[in-house]
């Protein structure tokens, strides 16, 4: 028997990627099972998607936690194994000019809002791979590192809107619409420091009409979404990604390294770093 990983998802709204997940590991495309789904949002429809097939489901909500430091910021609850400073350091999600009060106050109430999530995961038990499926929250190091507790194997997943590292953010499609290219796509990635800018697992494009809405690109995104996202979960659950980094030599002497993720046909096979999932 094929050994099952424990798959938990992070959410926002209304699970597409979420359900396509669910399905394929239900009809054996992802040698997984899901452990849990968590949403930062209440009664979003990822969630009735996930009772639906009697999967856990829980809620841990942001906005208290910002209301709380709001009201009294002296007197707000901390994790007692938070550190400002140390998680400033790795985390450079804010330009040079944004007050450092207001980068203080993103860092605590993520922080007091991540270690409620991590209590809650550790509730439905061990879990070998965390997706995001349209989570709209970016995760500090303070919940990354004490998650991916093997910095050389990472565990978190996410796919974004565009064919990165073009378009990060929050609106991939849309910026990939708007700035007139004819090619658009998704890219699935773990997770780092940054806004969409961990080792790339896979990537999938389609063409761009000039009869093409908005809607049109994303109506075809989204179908390449649920045909990539399980795929590279599945590489995942088989023991397929390999997460290494390369250094190599410019013309001018400087040696620059680059992080990338090899994939193999099988998990005794040679590892490739062309970037594509198969």
């Amino acid at each position: 028997m094929v050994e099952k990983i424990r798959i938990g998802a992070l959410i926002s709204g209304g699970g597409t990627n979420l359900q396509a997940i669910i399905d394929a590991c239900e009809d054996g495309r992802i040698d997984g099972k899901m452990a849990f789904v968590a949403s930062d949002q209440p009664g979003v429809k990822g969630l009735e998607r996930a009772r639906n097939h009697n999967i856990p489901c829980f809620v841990v909500e942001y906005g208290p936690f910002i209301q709380s430091f709001r009201q009294d910021p002296a007197n707000f609850a901390l994790p007692d194994d938070f550190d400002f400073s140390a998680i400033r350091a790795k985390q450079h999600l804010f330009p040079a000019d944004v007050p450092e009060e207001r980068v203080q106050a993103f860092f605590c109430t993520r922080a007091a809002a991540e270690s409620r999530l991590l209590s809650e995961i550790d509730t439905h038990g061990p879990v070998d791979l965390l997706v995001l499926a349209g989570f709209m929250r970016n995760l500090t190091p303070y919940f990354i590192d004490r998650f991916n507790t093997d910095p050389g194997n990472p565990r978190i997943m996410n796919i974004h809107p565009a064919i990165l590292p073009s378009f990060p953010g929050v609106d991939g499609y849309g910026d990939t619409f708007r700035y007139g290219c004819k090619v658009g796509g998704c890219t699935v990635h773990f997770i780092d420091y940054g806004e969409d800018s961990g080792p790339i697992i896979g990537q999938r494009a389609f063409p761009i009409l000039e009869t093409d809405t908005l809607d049109d690109v994303k109506r075809k995104g989204l179908e390449q979404e649920w045909q990539l996202y399980p795929q590279c979960i599945q590489n995942f659950a088989r023991g397929r990604l390999k997460t290494v980094t390369l250094t190599h030599r410019l013309d001018d002497g400087r040696i620059c390294q680059r992080t990338v993720v090899k994939t193999a046909h099988s998990a005794e096979g040679e590892f490739r770093d062309d970037g594509m999932a198969r």
